[in-house]
């Protein structure tokens, strides 16, 4: 074929294999909130955590946090976490007023990222036979109008679900090197297609 003839064609298949990939994204299932929910992905995991503490909702906190692994006093450590953080959340239901540093809504979830380094989920895998170790960099709009933003760990286990470990500093081996990733930049929807 004349070579002048195939440049254009390969220009023209080039740009729609590019359009075709940008055009389907994976589908990502979102709430009445426009954030995604449950375990079937990283960021709604990491969602629910924040409603866990936007609700005060003890119990979607349990659900939504990785069940205690390991031994010794990782896990001790790590299962009285989560009783008292369920009990706070309890305790700050019952105040008339919310405290001012508390979440209010979910302002912004970017895309999860993998850590740089490629320790964290080898050891995931070896250990607790963890099938991947992720976070999600969650933005929350506080009582007192300001914002925060939370780097939530997340954890898919064994059976294909996503988790949140919410003390990742209690796992220096399982976190290495997480809160030196620089900050997020790609909002979930531009990685995905969101669905109410």
């Amino acid at each position: 074929m004349n070579r002048r003839v195939l440049l254009p064609i390969l220009a023209i298949l080039s740009c729609t294999a590019m359009g075709s990939t940008q055009a389907h994204k994976p589908i990502l299932n979102v709430l009445k909130d426009g954030y995604p929910g449950g375990h079937a992905s990283p960021e709604g995991a990491a969602c629910d955590l924040a409603r866990a503490f936007i609700g005060k909702d003890a119990s979607l906190f349990k659900q939504t946090c990785i069940e205690p692994f390991g031994g010794g006093e990782l896990r001790k450590s790590y299962e009285q976490f989560l009783k008292s953080t369920a009990q706070g959340m309890r305790n700050e239901a019952k105040k008339r007023k919310p405290s001012p540093g508390g979440p209010k809504s979910i302002t912004k979830v970017y895309a999860s990222r993998s850590l740089s380094k490629g320790g964290p989920s080898s050891y995931g895998y070896a250990v607790f036979s963890f099938k991947d170790v992720k976070f999600v960099d969650v933005q929350v709009a506080l009582v007192n109008g300001e914002k925060a933003l939370n780097r939530t760990m997340v954890i898919q286990d064994a059976s294909g679900k996503w988790f949140v470990f919410p003390t990742p500093n209690s796992s220096p081996l399982l976190s290495d090197g997480l809160n030196d990733e620089s900050p997020s930049t790609k909002e979930i929807g531009s990685v995905y297609s969101l669905k109410k």
